[in-house]
């Protein structure tokens, strides 16, 4: 079976850990379409089982910066039904650079790992990836994939058999988290853009936005080839910092074509 059926598969299983139906005429208006409330509970049900895969950060004065920042960037969101939830997650084994990463769950709920915060080191650049984190929630990125992800066979053939068991929702959870967190490249572009306009909003430095890009860019090339992480951050970073410069400017520049990657996979 494909990958991307197994997700579906496991996508569905979630919904019906969650929202327990008992015909098809009620699964599918739970489903068909995912309602701000129930973004809500499938964010706070994969948030959990997140955070018993990592740790928070045991400094309160850096999980306190992180949740000031965000409260600077909720105001000027285009999204105000949802309640953000902002926390710093402690690094996993391996090497602190497999963790320079944040990442975004539907509901309002986003994470930094605490080597990113390091690395970034400025208020403007850690805003600029909330921000951008923030964009994926305010869009819907993770929703609408999750929803154009739910086949009509799926649903039928889990109706019948979906388990409640904990492992089931756990696997589950973590199933879908993969499926939500895999965005296209428009998303990555819209969610960058979005998050110019918060920052700019909020009051910090644009800037912080293509300074954050370059500094990732820049580590990319010097480090050497590795896996991605269950949560892992986004590619494209040549081309995003193209179009982050175009953003933060209102027009194309020759520094922003000549940025472009010579190939369509290129850093």
């Amino acid at each position: 079976m494909k990958k991307w059926k197994i997700c579906s598969i496991f996508a569905v299983f979630l919904f019906f850990a969650i929202f327990p139906c008992t015909a098809l005429s009620a699964i599918m208006d739970d489903i068909i379409p995912i309602s701000a409330e129930k973004e809500r509970q499938i964010g706070a049900s994969v948030a959990k089982q997140v955070e018993k895969q990592y740790k928070e950060v045991e400094d309160p004065l850096v999980q306190k910066r992180l949740e000031e920042l965000g409260k600077c960037l909720v105001p000027v969101c285009d999204r105000q039904e949802l309640i953000y939830h902002f926390k710093v997650l402690k690094a996993g084994e391996g090497k602190k650079e497999n963790y320079y990463n944040a990442f975004a769950l539907p509901g309002g709920y986003v994470y930094v790992f605490e080597p990113l915060m390091e690395f970034m080191k400025t208020d403007d650049k850690i805003a600029a990836i909330l921000g951008h984190e923030l964009g994926h929630i305010n869009a819907r990125h993770s929703v609408k994939r999750l929803q154009g992800s739910l086949g009509v066979n799926a649903i039928l053939i889990l109706a019948a058999v979906a388990a409640k068991d904990g492992n089931t929702v756990a696997e589950a959870n973590a199933a879908i988290a993969q499926l939500m967190m895999a965005y296209s490249r428009e998303d990555e572009f819209e969610a960058d853009s979005l998050s110019v306009k918060y920052v700019r909003a909020a009051g910090f430095n644009t800037q912080g936005v293509l300074e954050s890009l370059l500094a990732l860019q820049a580590w990319r090339k010097a480090a050497p080839e590795r896996k991605y992480t269950a949560y892992k951050t986004h590619p494209y970073l040549s081309e995003r910092i193209a179009k982050a410069k175009t953003n933060i400017k209102g027009y194309a520049d020759f520094d922003s074509y000549i940025n472009l990657p010579e190939k369509k996979d290129a850093f």
